[in-house]
């Protein structure tokens, strides 16, 4: 079975309908909206097996990783909707009237409240926590916006059951059938007319840099231009710093070699740049690390245009003047699988040549050997933003190398110490964002519940009385969430 792409008619009539439910579920409070998103947490639970097994056969991911990211689908539901109700990303702000003022203080309250509906583009890497039900969905729904999901394209039957799932738990919560929407669609033109029309108020997206800037583009220019929040890829720097080197090469290259080939590297945390200075040391960590690739078996990719690309851009890197290979996995590899690989460059042949700073996104990483630390610091302030950097390095390092600290942190929307980037924990406090092209804003992150504030925007009441009041901002503070009153931050009412 396959899926015929929406037509635009279609769009046109579920654009519509997406901006009538709007003007109903932007009033449902914070309970319900949250009610919703753990709604769909239970049914996407109770797709069961069938999902699983959809999901392996669309896209060669084990069944394993599979059922850790459903449970990590689940949790972000949960987690979101927790944040939701307890109103912390509303950010409310109150400062009270001070009538005997000259001239006089008036009463202001501040608030964030939802844009309108937000187109969500599925990812192809994540079928299930970037896609249908993923994070970009539930910080929409949080924010209490309609979701139109275009489904990815390499996963269309997972995606179509993960949003009847979806349109379940929007009827046994009897909300309008429009608060979720799903379309199909390969064709330029389908992405194009969400994009555009008048009632798409924010996109979200994960995926190539081409698509997120394209999108990025297609907003900005219209006659009314809207946030597009797309993360779009990163080659995640690991720098390499002497004194900590010197004392773990070999626990480095250990631990990178798994992190290089994590998921047949389709991560978009993937360290795809390794950069140490020239010496012993960095002959051993080399060495080491090519070692240990040689013995990583060969895995199967997303699909076939990911391995396509993958070889294309790989082939490109590795036929570029001082780039040398170090070492391949010695398995020998099928069609469809990604070979993991390592080569390396000097510095000087890395600052002339933009082939060397594009992500070639599956289990490769290059190795940039420095002179000194003055080019490695050459290196890191030529760098574009990327949506992670690590330090491998001790205390002592770090305090030795300040400008290169200031550097990196400068390109950077996670910085890293002595670990690696792959692996994105959900929580608060997680930034999932990077300075461009890693994304097209980095003050936002599309993980954790801080995404929620993507798909609002602040409004201030002046002068308005308590009953008119949205219930966030009356003085009763029914809802007990956490409010800037007076520049102090409180539950009491007022």
């Amino acid at each position: 079975m396959s899926f015929d792409d929406t037509s635009l008619a279609q769009i046109d009539q579920y654009m519509n309908d997406a901006w009538d439910a709007f003007h109903v579920y932007r009033k449902k409070s914070l309970k319900e909206r949250a009610a919703l998103m753990r709604a769909i947490a239970v049914e996407l639970e109770a797709c069961g097996d069938a999902l699983i097994q959809t999901a392996m056969k669309e896209t060669n991911l084990p069944e394993a990783r599979l059922r850790n990211e459903r449970g990590r689908t689940i949790l972000q539901l949960n987690q979101y909707a927790t944040a939701c109700e307890q109103g912390e990303w509303i950010e409310a702000r109150i400062d009270t009237v001070i009538p005997d003022k000259n001239p006089p203080k008036p009463d202001i309250r501040k608030m964030l409240v939802p844009l309108g509906p937000v187109v969500v583009f599925g990812a192809s890497n994540f079928p299930f926590a970037y896609s249908t039900a993923g994070g970009d969905t539930a910080c929409a729904l949080a924010a209490g916006c309609p979701v139109i999901v275009k489904a990815h394209p390499a996963h269309a039957h997972t995606s179509q059951i993960v949003a009847d799932a979806i349109h379940t738990a929007v009827a046994k919560l009897n909300l309008p059938q429009a608060v979720f929407t799903h379309v199909h669609g390969k064709a330029f033109e389908v992405g194009h007319a969400l994009v555009t029309h008048a009632y798409t108020k924010a996109v979200g997206f994960t995926g190539s840099y081409n698509g997120g800037k394209q999108l990025f583009d297609w907003a900005n220019q219209r006659r009314e231009p809207i946030p597009v929040f797309a993360e779009m890829g990163s080659i995640n720097p690991v720098f390499l710093l002497p004194e900590k080197l010197k004392s773990s090469a070999t626990e480095i290259a250990t631990m990178y070699a798994g992190s290089i080939t994590l998921g047949v590297g389709q991560f978009c945390t993937n360290p795809g740049l390794i950069i140490g200075i020239e010496g012993e040391d960095l002959k051993t960590f080399t060495h080491d690390l090519g070692k240990a690739i040689q013995k990583v078996q060969p895995g199967v990719m997303l699909h076939q245009g990911i391995v396509n690309a993958y070889k294309e851009k790989k082939s490109t890197a590795l036929l570029q003047g001082e780039v040398h290979l170090v070492a391949e996995s010695e398995t020998e590899v099928k069609e469809n699988e990604g070979l993991p690989t390592i080569a390396t460059a000097s510095a000087e042949a890395f600052l002339n040549n933009p082939v060397l700073q594009q992500e070639v996104f599956g289990p490769y990483s290059l190795i940039i050997r420095c002179k000194n630390k003055e080019e490695m610091l050459a290196v890191a302030q030529h760098l574009e933003g990327q949506l992670t950097a690590t330090l491998m390095a001790t205390n002592e390092d770090a305090l030795q190398n300040e400008d290169l600290v200031e550097a990196v942190k400068n390109s950077c929307g996670r910085f890293i110490l002595n670990s690696v980037p792959t692996g994105v924990e959900v929580c608060l406090s997680m930034h999932h964002g990077g300075p461009f092209p890693a994304t097209t804003d980095s003050r936002f992150t599309s993980v954790g519940a801080d995404g929620i504030k993507r798909f609002a925007r602040p409004i201030a009441f002046q002068n308005w009385s308590n009953e008119l009041l949205p219930e966030e901002l009356k003085n009763e503070n029914s809802l007990q969430i956490w409010r800037t009153v007076n520049n102090e931050l409180t539950k009491e009412p007022i």
